[in-house]
């Protein structure tokens, strides 16, 4: 079919968005055999929503290399020998996310996220999504063996780009129509559920007869006014790290047909970010502009000022929401400082050509080129934060080390290194929002559940738009295994409720 024929008048399961949540619930939709119709609201050199901007890493059940082997086949002798893959159990994801989300995340979504991560993994293999270790991002050499560290060791072949590619293909192949430049204005309710769906294809409306349809077009981080409104003053000010399209259409949508609300709405995962990014995300950038590696150095604001524990935990359970913090420093941005002892420990992202980095063979010159910070202050911090680390204490990248400081009115945990091997370097940085937490509520088949808490027939939501998972902070990788986990279940769950 030409990507621009004209769409259908009636399909058996409507999707809205185009990216890893909406392809596995078309996929999952597809597989009882019924007619499927993608709509993407983006034109199809942006789309894949948020999908395509990330580094495609999820996090995952695994018990040992054997489960790892069966998601990735490819796997030699040789990297299983020289790899310590370690194993991450469901009981440490459910620990993980219960932590981490100070023990708000709804526990029968996390028990649904937890327990189908691998098996959800598998069938994404089987649709034709490869995979591969994430060696560059989360494993260091230690005594010449690879060593996984933060639960998270798996990402797509291709990273979002590749990800979102491999689903589209997998559309392709399960013969799914993706409309471009397609969006989803509005739900028609009856009293017996869904009975239409508006949109506008390439600025025409038409109306398309369905009684089921899966809301999987992302948050509303590109929404200004909603950020503001929600997540409070200054958060217009925060750059996106991802699409311009998540504006909130799928949560407006399922509000106005009756949904409840659900989850932290105030909350966001927003990180690190080059302050010189643009506006929103750059695909041919991608996730480059993000800066994760702050665990080894320290954070400086423009007081000249130490302002986060650095080292609190792992940068997987901490920088989704240090972008926070960050926004609210004077002038809403920091400047992390590193050493030639840990420049080697540095992610990729570091070494873009559009990274904002200043070096200096002296801590006085590096003070004078650090743009907007006061020098003197700068220079009392590093001074005092080298006095206080614990040089006894043996470093471990690949553990929490417990090489901290003392003494300090901000102690530093994990991972503390005097500052004293030149050249120096420092990275600016802004905050980068991801997506935002609040959404619709589901339940345990992603239908969305109404004011009076019952299922609003033919109506299913998945991906960043589901709230209820994710409080104050996120586990890195968990976001892209959520959206494959509740938009496998919405699409399963499109079509029983079509045989119902």
């Amino acid at each position: 079919m030409a990507p621009d024929s004209p769409l259908p008048e009636e399909i058996d399961v409507l999707i809205a968005g185009a990216g890893n949540a909406a392809c596995c619930a078309a996929l999952s939709a597809r597989e009882a055999g019924l007619s499927v119709l993608v709509c993407e609201r983006a034109p199809e050199e942006q789309s894949g929503g948020n999908s395509r901007y990330t580094a495609g890493a999820m996090r995952m059940v695994y018990n040992s290399v054997d489960d790892l082997k069966q998601l990735m086949p490819d796997l030699t002798e040789d990297e299983c020998a020289n790899t310590d893959f370690g194993s991450y159990s469901s009981e440490a994801f459910f620990d993980d996310m219960a932590r981490i989300t100070q023990y708000r995340c709804d526990p029968t979504l996390t028990d649904l996220l937890v327990e189908n991560s691998f098996p959800t993994l598998s069938w994404m293999r089987g649709k034709g999504v490869r995979f591969m270790p994430m060696y560059a991002r989360q494993a260091f050499k230690i005594d010449g063996k690879f060593r996984f560290w933060g639960g998270l060791t798996v990402e797509a072949y291709g990273g979002g780009p590749g990800l979102v590619q491999q689903l589209h293909h997998a559309l392709d192949r399960e013969q799914i129509r993706l409309a471009y430049d397609c969006r989803v204005l509005s739900v028609n309710v009856t009293s017996e559920g869904v009975s239409s769906v508006d949109v506008a294809y390439k600025g025409r409306p038409q109306t398309i007869r369905t009684r089921s349809i899966v809301l999987a077009c992302g948050g509303f981080e590109s929404n200004r006014m909603w950020r503001t409104r929600y997540l409070g003053p200054g958060w217009e000010l925060a750059k996106v790290r991802g699409t311009r399209y998540n504006t909130g259409d799928g949560i407006r949508i399922g509000l106005d047909a009756g949904a409840a609300s659900a989850g932290h709405w105030s909350g966001c995962h927003a990180v690190g970010w080059d302050a010189n990014a643009p506006e929103f995300g750059d695909l041919k950038v991608g996730d480059g502009y993000q800066k994760h590696s702050y665990p080894f150095g320290i954070m400086v604001n423009a007081n000249g000022e130490r302002f986060v524990d650095e080292g609190a935990d792992f940068r997987n359970y901490t920088y989704a929401k240090y972008g926070r913090e960050i926004l609210a420093q004077p002038g809403q941005f920091a400047w992390q400082v590193f050493d030639q002892q840990v420049t080697h420990l540095l992610r990729d992202e570091y070494r873009i050509r559009e990274v904002s980095k200043v070096q200096a063979n002296t801590l006085p010159e590096l003070a004078a080129r650090l743009e907007g910070v006061n020098p003197d202050v700068f220079l009392d911090t590093v001074r005092e934060f080298n006095s206080a680390v614990q040089q006894d204490v043996p470093f471990d990248p690949t553990v929490r080390d417990a090489r901290g400081t003392t003494g300090l009115s901000l102690n530093k945990t994990h991972w503390a290194n005097p500052l004293t091997e030149p050249p120096f370097v420092a990275y600016q940085i802004t905050c980068g929002i991801t997506f935002t937490f609040g959404g619709l509520k589901i339940d345990d088949k992603a239908r969305v559940i109404d004011e009076s808490d019952q299922p609003i027939p033919g109506l299913h939501a998945a991906g960043e738009m589901v709230g209820g998972l994710f409080y104050f902070n996120y586990p890195g990788g968990t976001g892209l295994t959520s959206g494959a986990v509740f938009g496998r279940i919405a699409g399963r769950s499109a079509a029983e409720s079509l045989s119902g």
